[in-house]
C-alpha cells in the first residue's frame, strides 16, 4: 500500500514575474540555460584534485571531509570504464546519488545533499560524457551507464552503498542493482520509471518544456504552480556551485534515446527488476508532469517488497521541495533496509 505524506499546502498560481525574479538571481544557472561542460583546463584542474585509488576514498576510511557539498572539490577516479568525475561529503555508510537527464552533479540541491551527509558519506558524480566523466561507446544505454557506475563503486571501494537515483538516475540505479547486485545494499528510486515497457509515456508537452531554453519554463515543469518558493529556493541553491555546468547537447540527445529504449522495455536490465532482492523505496510526487504517479505504483509493484511513498502537491523535483520530509523518510528506510 502506498504511504502518502500529509502536508497541506496552499499558494497562488504561477506568477511569471516571480519566476523572472528567480531566474534573474540565477542568471548563471547554466544547467537550466543550456551551458556547456567545463573547459579542458577546468577538467585538468579537477584531475589534479583526484584522490588516489585505494587511498582515503575507501568506504569507512577516516579522512578530512569538506563541511558541505559546495566546498567539496571535484575529483576524478580512474575506473575500468574511463575517468569519472565525482565529489564526496559527509561521514558514515556510503550513499551514492545518480542524477538525471541533461544534468551534472551541480543539479543536486546543496541543502538536500548536506542533509543526507549528516549520516552518510555521500558521493555524487557525473554520468557518461558529462564534465570530467569519459564518454561511453554509442549507442548510449541505461545499462552502459550502470556499468560505468559500477566501475566507480569498485574504484572508490565503496563496497555495497545505498543508491539513490533521481529520474534517469533511477533507471540507472535499477540497472545497477540488476547487473551488479553485490554492489547495492538498498535502492531509493525517485521520480523514475520501470523499464518493462508498461510505464506511461512522458507527456510530450512536459518533455518539450523540460528542454526549453527558458529557465522559468524548466522550473515550471519541475515544481507545481503553487510551489514558487520551493522552485526559487532550488534555483538559488544550485547556482551557488562554482563554475557550474551541464551535459553537452549531444550527450543529452543520447541520454534521451537511452531513456526511450529503457521505457520501451528494450534494455534487458529493465525487464529483470522483478528478480531484484534488494530493499527498495519508490518515491514520487502526485503532481509530477514528467512521470505520472501511476508509474510510481507500477514500479513499486514490479520490485519484490518495494515500499511506495507519494508526496501530495509535489512534482518531479519533490525531493528538493520536500527535503524536510523526504530525507528523514530515507533515513528510516535505510536503517531498516537490511534483509
Amino acid at each position: 500500500m502506498p504511504e502518502q505524506t500529509r502536508q497541506g499546502r496552499s499558494g497562488s498560481q504561477w506568477s511569471r514575474s516571480r519566476w523572472t525574479l528567480a531566474t534573474a538571481t540565477a542568471a548563471t544557472m547554466v544547467a537550466l540555460c543550456g551551458a556547456a561542460a567545463p573547459s579542458a583546463s577546468a577538467q585538468a584542474q579537477a584531475q589534479t584534485q583526484a584522490r588516489p585509488v585505494g587511498g582515503p576514498a575507501r568506504a569507512g576510511a577516516v579522512a578530512q571531509q569538506p563541511a558541505d557539498i559546495l566546498d567539496a572539490p571535484t575529483q576524478v577516479a580512474d575506473t575500468a570504464l574511463g575517468q569519472v568525475g565525482y565529489r564526496t561529503v559527509g561521514h558514515g555508510s556510503p550513499l551514492l546519488l545518480i542524477n538525471g537527464l541533461g544534468t551534472s552533479m551541480d543539479d543536486w540541491a546543496p541543502s538536500f545533499v548536506d542533509a543526507l551527509a549528516a549520516h552518510h558519506r555521500v558521493v555524487v558524480f557525473d554520468n557518461a560524457g558529462v564534465g570530467g566523466t569519459a564518454a561511453l561507446p554509442q549507442p548510449l544505454t541505461v545499462s552502459g551507464m550502470a556499468d560505468q557506475t559500477s566501475a566507480l563503486i569498485s574504484t572508490l571501494r565503496l563496497g555495497r552503498p545505498a543508491v539513490l537515483g533521481w529520474s534517469m538516475g533511477g533507471m540507472i540505479a535499477q540497472a545497477l542493482a540488476v547487473r551488479h547486485p553485490g554492489q547495492v545494499s538498498a535502492l531509493v528510486l525517485a521520480a523514475t520509471q520501470a523499464g518493462t515497457g508498461f510505464a506511461l509515456p512522458i507527456p510530450a508537452a512536459a518533455a518539450a518544456e523540460l528542454n526549453s531554453p527558458d529557465p522559468a519554463v524548466v522550473l515550471s515543469v519541475l515544481f507545481p504552480p503553487d510551489q514558487t518558493a520551493a522552485a526559487i529556493a532550488y534555483a538559488e541553491g544550485v547556482v551557488r556551485y562554482p563554475d557550474r555546468y551541464t551535459a553537452p547537447a549531444a550527450v543529452r540527445s543520447a541520454q534521451n534515446l537511452a531513456i526511450q529504449q529503457w521505457m520501451a522495455g528494450q534494455d534487458p536490465a529493465g525487464r529483470r527488476t522483478g528478480r531484484l532482492r534488494v530493499p527498495t523505496l519508490v518515491a514520487g510526487g502526485t503532481l509530477d508532469q514528467l512521470d505520472p504517479a501511476a508509474n510510481d505504483l507500477l514500479l513499486a509493484q514490479g520490485v519484490p517488497g518495494a515500499r511506495l511513498l507519494l508526496f501530495p502537491d509535489a512534482g518531479h523535483a519533490f525531493l528538493f521541495q520536500d527535503t524536510a520530509t523526504f530525507v528523514p523518510a530515507v533515513e528510516r528506510f535505510l536503517r531498516g533496509s537490511r534483509w
